[in-house]
């Protein structure tokens, strides 16, 4: 039986996208935003798409991630990129927007559309076909509905995310690999263990402790602020209880003993692999809520990590997301109803355009569902295919949210070593992969079907 009428849920970003990808394929949508009638901490008007922190999208040069991304989603004809290009502000290379005209904008081309009804009301149930993109501020109605269709263990609601650092910048003449008590090994890592121990003698770790005290933190917005409890308790904050408590915690030393000298360190920060190539490691432990200056500064001076590149920074802020990798369907759906798919940060990504893009892909998906096509996600040498991947595979145990990068893509079969040459080189192929995809399974861009 093939659907002509759909349900979106949620206003935001990829809500707005996720209904305009539907309607350009002929199915009648009803869009659900509970503002005005019900409001959030967070937003101020009753506008589609309106942006609550930054105006940037970021960066748009393919030598950075999320430029790549963008270049894919224009592909796919997106309409966020589109209305954001008309609201565009002097920013450089970012495309930061007057949030006003670009929240404008959207509500005006999604009004305008005759194939999608805009309902003003809070939704306590959900039910196939539909796209759930409430975002991380979720209404308790809805949260609890969702708990019941997925399992109590699904949804969380605070991110507790310690920085990602790339394989490739960690100095290795300066790390061991070990296990606590050698208890823990990974696979393809032989009997070294499953971890990456940068250790620190007395002097290097009281220098790190006082950096870390005095350092500058982020301040939100009120709604964000989280209840600290031992589970996301910021590195910062714990560092300042004692002296020797973060040797007691994440910064345990014992039963690691440095294979090299046979002597356990006075302290030891660990890393833990994060995918299965293994070019992004997590420092365990460290969510912190350190600007990002104050953490490119501080955590470079632990011993090994004096060139890391972050792939993704640490953070702590409300934010309720599922467990995307026990609970969807690779194509982000619940496992037994393909037909009722999730999008935006609720997902598990980070940041305005990554939210855009799974709303993107969740209408075109739910539009091949419903008139009988298999849905379909693109190559893991694409930005958007690599993040799909990651929350469909990413451990369980210690899922948290991602934004794009380029450690989530498949390695490139030739070695280079020159950092923005790789970058071209990543993104030439995701453009050419992007392109042969869409092609291959007859996906128009939603602007030239409108057109």
């Amino acid at each position: 039986m093939t659907f002509k009428a759909v349900h979106v849920i949620g206003g935001g970003l990829a809500g707005s996208e996720a209904a305009w990808q539907l309607a350009t394929r002929g199915f009648e949508v009803s869009l659900h935003e509970m503002r005005p009638v019900t409001t959030t901490p967070a937003h101020k008007t009753d506008r589609l798409a309106e942006l609550v922190c930054s105006n940037t999208f970021k960066s748009t040069e393919l030598t950075n991630a999320h430029g790549l991304l963008k270049a894919e989603m224009r592909l796919l004809g997106s309409l966020i990129l589109d209305a954001a290009d008309g609201a565009r502000v002097a920013a450089g290379s970012a495309l930061a927007v007057d949030r006003d005209v670009f929240s404008a904008a959207v509500t005006e081309r999604i009004a305008s559309d005759d194939r999608i009804s805009v309902v003003r009301e809070e939704v306590a149930s959900i039910a196939a076909p539909c796209v759930i993109a409430t975002g991380p501020l979720t209404s308790e109605k809805l949260a609890e509905a969702i708990r019941a269709r997925l399992g109590i263990g699904a949804l969380a609601f605070y991110d507790a995310i310690a920085p990602i650092i790339a394989r490739d910048s960690i100095d290795d003449s300066l790390v061991f690999r070990g296990s606590r008590y050698g208890k823990e090994t990974m696979e393809g890592a032989g009997d070294d263990g499953a971890y990456l121990n940068c250790p620190m003698s007395r002097e290097q770790y009281d220098a790190f402790l006082e950096a870390l005290i005095s350092a500058d933190q982020y301040h939100g917005h009120e709604f964000d602020e989280v209840p600290y409890f031992e589970g996301c308790m910021p590195v910062e904050v714990m560092a300042k209880r004692g002296r020797d408590t973060m040797r007691f915690g994440p910064l345990k030393p014992v039963g690691l003993r440095d294979p090299r000298t046979g002597y356990e360190a006075h302290a030891v920060v660990q890393l833990r692999q994060e995918d299965r190539a293994g070019r992004m490691w997590n420092m365990v432990g460290f969510q912190t809520r350190l600007r990002i200056p104050e953490q490119q500064r501080v955590l470079r001076m632990i011993p090994g990590l004096a060139d890391a590149e972050f792939l993704r920074y640490g953070s702590i802020h409300r934010n309720s997301y599922l467990n995307s990798p026990a609970a969807l369907s690779a194509h982000l759906a619940v496992r037994d109803e393909p037909a009722l798919l999730f999008a935006g940060q609720i997902t598990g990504v980070e940041g305005y355009t990554e939210s855009s893009a799974t709303g993107l892909l969740a209408g075109i998906n739910l539009a091949r569902i419903l008139s009988g096509d298999d849905p379909v996600i693109p190559p893991p040498t694409t930005m958007i295919g690599a993040l799909y991947r990651y929350m469909n595979e990413a451990d369980p145990r210690h899922f948290q949210p991602m934004n794009a990068n380029f450690g989530l893509l498949d390695e490139l079969p030739e070695q280079i070593r020159d950092k923005k040459r790789k970058r071209e080189v990543f993104s030439e192929r995701a453009l050419r992969d992007m392109q042969v995809w869409i092609e291959a399974n007859s996906i128009h861009g939603a602007l030239s079907v409108r057109a």
